[in-house]
């Protein structure tokens, strides 16, 4: 029996992986709500503005329930600060 290499594409290239941009950023469309039980539409409020970033809230479009948080480091508001 013979041992083949098999080539099935171009090798990765070696050496630290390289940061994609595709997904530095993504904004909730929709996120699951406790108290509706379901995924649901969100709004996105800005609750501070703070060194690290600014921080906004998700709430449920329906109920009003808050669903998640986010800290945003390349906002507008962060930018102005660091300026």
């Amino acid at each position: 029996m013979r041992n083949r290499t098999f080539n099935f594409g171009p090798n990765p290239p070696q050496g630290p992986p390289q940061q994609r941009a595709d997904f530095e950023e993504l904004e909730a469309v929709e996120l699951y709500c406790p108290e509706c039980g379901q995924a649901m539409p969100v709004r996105k409020f800005l609750l501070l503005i703070l060194p690290e970033g600014d921080k906004y809230e998700y709430r449920c479009q329906q109920c009003g329930a808050k669903v998640g948080d986010k800290t945003d480091r390349s906002g507008q508001f962060y930018s102005t600060l660091r300026g």
